[in-house]
């Protein structure tokens, strides 16, 4: 890619973002934001998609849970082990992993809810 302006201020801003996120209390306050946000999601999802019965946005939720699974939670082969190893490469991980567990967690509580 070339240096251009637009790539060093995208570049800049995303390492500032980075920086930013590394203070513990702000990663772990924006980790909690974004699980409640899930949870949010979520609940709308559940209320509004379950009365109108729709099939094709629960598999679009199956889609997305396990994408996101797979993308975290790979199976890395090491000199012939099986180590299953948390890929946390960047805070956007465990971000958009918070989001799907808030938006799992609410989805099962909708089910207790409902007594199904």
């Amino acid at each position: 890619m070339q240096n251009t302006r637009l790539n060093n201020l995208v570049d800049f801003l995303w390492t500032r973002l980075g920086l930013w996120f590394a203070n513990p209390w702000r990663r772990l306050s924006m980790i909690l934001i974004s699980f409640l946000f899930g949870f949010l999601v979520g609940q709308a999802l559940c209320t509004t998609a379950g009365t109108g019965q729709e099939w094709i946005l629960s598999g679009m939720l199956i889609i997305f849970t396990e994408a996101v699974n797979r993308l975290i939670y790979r199976v890395k082969f090491s000199k012939g082990q099986l180590n299953q190893t948390v890929d946390r490469v960047s805070w956007l991980a465990d971000l958009v992993n918070s989001f799907k567990t808030g938006l799992v967690y609410s989805m099962y509580l909708e089910a207790f809810k409902l007594g199904s």
